[in-house]
């Protein structure tokens, strides 16, 4: 039975070291194709004119380059993009880029839906279907860097690298930490370790490993100053509470004086927003180098949380900078094309069978009113 080909796509730098020592090729044939396929764009081999043609035709015969294709792509009003990406197996993601003076930001999946079940959140209400593999993950912002040249005559337009789309990452760790040495590496994206960040609900123990692997820059979306409140929010709290989770956040800035941790707080109105969620809030995050990010609610069709008024979010966000947090109001981009943060849904099959219970129960809903 022949082997599928390898996606060089999901080669790290390591990896494909041992790739072409295994073919009897000298390492730094790496450092080539990396540059060829991230830095250059090319994934025709015989076009890989430092590469010998013998070896060319090794990579022909055994791997391949192959990234998701585009379904659709959707422009806001405010110039973020959004792209719905088909895999292989049928599935689909995706993927947003945010323009900023000076900036541009990739937002990047990690699984195809995701294995939480955060009550707020559309992709947990589409359920689950897999992990992403490295070529998937990679694939995307080789992708966009493609998309964006041509948009946008400009090879450095993607500057941050975050993975806030689809999925939770840690859950789908060695697949995310070989996108981020790819992301790192300065043959292929030679992006700093300021400029990526990986956000999680908070799976404690690949936190703590990712400290000693890959300590970029870190996001915890929290959401709630006690368990239990938490525990309604982002279930995962019950296997990993909020103590244990602030602790685990000291630990990754630990001897790392620059670094601070990113706090994101979605705000609900008459949920987490109150003057003594706040005060709850500041206590919680005493000791620890923080930045929080209050994220207006970005609605969910069918889901009764709703989004906290400006004077409720201003008077929040006062609270925290006069104890001295660093706090600011995310500004909310491309919600007009469900783009927005919580709003990324894709098109999947979902394992779970989470998606078919919530229509259920949005059709029970429709059906009583």
């Amino acid at each position: 039975m022949l082997k599928p080909p390898i996606n060089l796509f999901g080669l790290d730098h390591l990896a494909l070291r041992r790739f072409f020592e295994d073919l009897g090729e000298r390492p730094y044939r790496a450092n080539q194709v990396l540059q060829w396929i991230h830095q250059q764009g090319e994934t025709d081999f015989d076009s890989m004119t430092n590469l010998s043609k013998t070896l060319r035709a090794k990579l022909r015969e055994t791997t391949c380059l192959e990234a998701p294709s585009v379904v659709n792509e959707q422009v806001s009003a405010d110039g973020t993009r959004k792209w719905l990406l088909r895999l292989d197996d049928g599935n689909g993601i995706e993927m947003v880029f945010i323009p900023e003076p000076g900036r541009g930001t990739l937002c990047i999946s990690s699984q195809v839906g995701c294995a939480l079940n955060c009550t707020f959140c559309s992709t947990a209400l589409h359920g689950y279907n897999r992990n992403l593999t490295s070529a998937e993950i990679i694939g995307q912002i080789w992708l966009a860097h493609r998309i964006l040249e041509t948009a946008e005559k400009d090879d450095r337009v993607i500057t941050n690298v975050v993975f806030m789309g689809m999925g939770e990452p840690l859950l789908n760790f060695d697949n995310v930490l070989s996108t981020l040495n790819i992301l790192l590496n300065d043959f292929a994206y030679g992006l700093s370790r300021r400029r990526v960040t990986v956000s999680t609900a908070g799976v404690v123990p690949k936190i703590d490993e990712l400290k000693l692997v890959c300590p970029i820059s870190l996001a915890i979306s929290l959401h709630a100053p006690n368990d239990e409140l938490r525990n309604k929010l982002v279930p995962l709290n019950r296997k990993y509470p909020v103590a244990s989770l602030i602790d685990a956040c000291r630990r990754y800035v630990s001897g790392e004086s620059r670094s601070r941790i990113t706090f994101e707080y979605v705000m609900l109105a008459g949920v987490n927003d109150s003057e003594s969620s706040a005060r709850e809030l500041i206590r919680v995050l005493c000791g620890v180098p923080a930045k929080v990010n209050l994220i207006p609610y970005n609605s969910v069709p069918g889901v009764n949380f709703r989004r906290s008024d400006t004077a409720t979010i201003d008077r929040f966000r006062d609270q925290l900078l006069a104890a001295g947090i660093m706090t600011i109001t995310r500004k909310t981009r491309g919600e007009d094309i469900d783009a927005a943060c919580g709003q990324l849904a894709g098109k999947f099959r979902d394992r779970t069978h989470r998606s078919t219970r919530w229509q259920r129960y949005q059709h029970t809903a429709e059906s009583m009113a």
